[in-house]
């Protein structure tokens, strides 16, 4: 098969490439009513979750001076995903006066032991406050259902949850200041597989270089299954890397079926 006829792929019949129309996503698919693992868990604190992000810090507040070691402690403050939800929006990062929006985790309406680690949020989840919107959403979307998933089903977490002036790449201090709050995120969602998607979340979640180990499952002793792929905006740029991530879920759809 030639490169020019891996954009015209049907993979387990979903079509990926995208269309000159563009889908239009529900509500629910948008905004997943989130659950947590804990099903006796209220349902005012699960719609703290869904409620969409507003600026619960003014833009003009001043950024607070912040040790790490007391985002250690916050983080590990919560009791449950809902609370550190709500410290996460509340949370006085340097970024926060420059982002539009607190970019929230995704959380899973039905959990099947998938966890999705993107990178900083684009320019569209800045705008709306939402994880993978706009086009690269819409190509992530056919990509869970080309291995018969959907967002209902995944947790999706930013290596930021606020946008870089002009998408640059982050530094270490923002990177450290943010990290605490998602291996607490992980360690509470407890998943069988993470899913890195793009070159920041495979070095610093898994350890790897992702141009030499994309789709490689990478065991870390105490850690779920990691397995880095591109992310979905780098397939637009380069359709013919769609085969490399398409050969990668199908190994995640055949672990999370193992079970």
């Amino acid at each position: 098969m030639s490169h020019g006829a891996l954009q015209d792929l049907n993979l387990a019949g979903v079509r990926w490439e995208l269309s000159e129309t563009p889908i239009t996503s529900t509500s629910n698919t948008q905004k997943t009513a989130q659950t947590v693992q804990n099903p006796t868990q209220s349902i005012a604190s699960i719609a703290e979750i869904n409620r969409a992000p507003t600026s619960v810090v003014p833009p003009i507040a001043p950024v607070q001076t912040i040790s790490q070691e007391t985002v250690n402690a916050m983080a590990a403050r919560p009791n449950d995903i809902p609370a550190l939800i709500r410290m996460i929006g509340e949370f006085n990062h340097p970024l926060r006066t420059t982002a539009t929006n607190t970019v929230l985790p995704h959380i899973a309406n039905n959990p099947n032991g998938l966890v999705l680690i993107t990178d900083i949020p684009s320019s569209d989840d800045d705008a709306s406050g939402n994880i993978l919107s706009g086009t690269t959403g819409e190509l992530m979307d056919k990509m869970l259902a080309a291995i018969g998933t959907s967002r209902e089903n995944v947790s999706i977490i930013p290596m930021l949850f606020w946008r870089t002036p002009g998408g640059r790449t982050p530094n270490r201090i923002e990177l450290d200041m943010t990290r605490p709050f998602i291996d607490r995120l992980i360690s509470m969602l407890n998943p069988r597989i993470i899913l890195t998607m793009g070159s920041l979340p495979a070095t610093e979640i898994a350890g790897v270089n992702l141009a030499k180990e994309h789709g490689k499952p990478v065991t870390i002793e105490g850690k779920p299954t990691i397995v880095p792929i591109y992310h979905p905006n780098y397939l637009i740029l380069k359709p013919t890397a769609k085969r490399d991530v398409w050969n990668a879920l199908q190994n995640v759809q055949n672990i999370l079926k193992s079970a």
